[in-house]
């Protein structure tokens, strides 16, 4: 381990602003993959990264800027919603219009989307949101409920307990059999990931963190790792892939106290962009495949079209889109530049 060092002169975490950019592309390839005939289920995995990225953000945040439960709440309701809310309601626009023939929308389904309460999609019967991609974000509030109420406790027993409640709900997934679509979205083992962050965001504001040469192998055996999956197209879930995340996160932010980490600029647009990449994407990917096949074009170059086509969207929606709706609800964006490292946060 090595004691704590600065981070860049701008107080900027560019390997998790990297990070980021590195998950969301990677479920756009994912998608994009899947819409074109080819197969790169590991894209998937990006979710996980992004889920450990979350609880290294969150813990770092708090610690660093003491908020009430009932702020926090609401800083991130703000920092989500609306951009998903938006998304929301253009997917539901286009499935009025017949754009999307094979979804089906009901009431609850419509209302549970936009609340982030897990239901099962009357279109294929998963616990989907009317935004499929949407799922991710019954997670995260459900992280960001228990993370807010365990802000009442002193602060030395907050990691303790959100591992604790995680733990318990999992342990309860494998003991009892239910097919309830909150019980099994909150029993996951995937819930875990946040912990995993919000271990490594404890040990690295304490400088517990590994030297160089380890970080670095942190970082290769988890590219590597997803990597052997992906050529060998080995079965896959959280318990493979969270661990690979965890290497990947741990490893990257580790190389941040020495300030091995450049600025580039344009990794970290895609990173500053990642939720609406995330979240826009797929209209994008859709719209480009059917032209792609209805032009006669090749398979890899469907692929390719499709992918860059759903990044560019991603990019246009986080600046005509995100930024602005932060401005609007008197966000300062430096305050939720989650990137930054201990010390930088502005108060408002």
């Amino acid at each position: 381990m090595t004691p704590a060092a600065p981070t860049q002169p701008s107080g900027t975490l560019y390997g998790i602003q990297y990070l980021r950019a590195f998950a969301a592309l990677a479920v756009v390839f994912f998608h994009a993959a899947e819409r074109s005939g080819f197969a790169f289920a590991i894209g998937a995995a990006g979710v996980d990264v992004f889920f450990v990225i979350s609880g290294f953000i969150m813990w770092v945040i708090v610690e660093r800027r003491p908020v009430s439960p009932g702020r926090f709440l609401k800083e991130r309701l703000r920092r989500i919603a609306p951009v998903y809310w938006l998304a929301t309601t253009v997917m539901i626009a286009g499935g009025v219009a017949g754009l999307f023939p094979n979804l089906v929308l009901t009431a609850s389904h419509v209302m549970a989307s936009f609340f982030f309460v897990p239901m099962r999609s009357p279109s294929s019967g998963e616990i989907w949101p009317v935004l499929v991609q949407g799922w991710t974000l019954t997670y995260e509030m459900f992280f960001y409920g228990v993370f807010a109420a365990c802000l009442f406790l002193p602060a030395r027993l907050r990691l303790a307990v959100v591992a604790l409640v995680f733990l318990c709900a999992v342990a309860l997934g494998f003991a009892i059999e239910s097919d309830n679509a909150l019980f099994v979205t909150y029993t996951r083992p995937i819930i875990l990931e946040f912990v995993a962050g919000m271990l490594i965001g404890q040990f690295w504001l304490a400088g517990k963190v590994p030297g160089r040469p380890q970080a670095l192998a942190l970082i290769f055996a988890s590219l590597a790792g997803f990597a052997a999956i992906a050529a060998l197209k080995l079965p896959f879930d959280e318990w493979t892939c969270g661990p690979l995340a965890i290497a990947l996160v741990y490893g990257t932010a580790s190389l941040e106290r020495s300030g091995d980490i450049p600025l580039l600029k344009f990794p970290a647009l895609l990173g500053a962009a990642s939720y609406s990449i995330y979240l826009w994407h797929t209209f994008a990917i859709s719209v480009a495949a059917k032209a792609g096949a209805s032009l006669g074009l090749s398979p890899p170059i469907t692929f390719v079209v499709s992918a860059c086509t759903g990044i560019a969207v991603g990019l246009c929606a986080y600046v005509l889109v995100e930024r602005p709706l932060l401005k609007g609800r008197n966000i300062p964006l430096t305050r939720w530049r989650p990137w930054s490292s201990p010390g930088t946060q502005r108060r408002a």
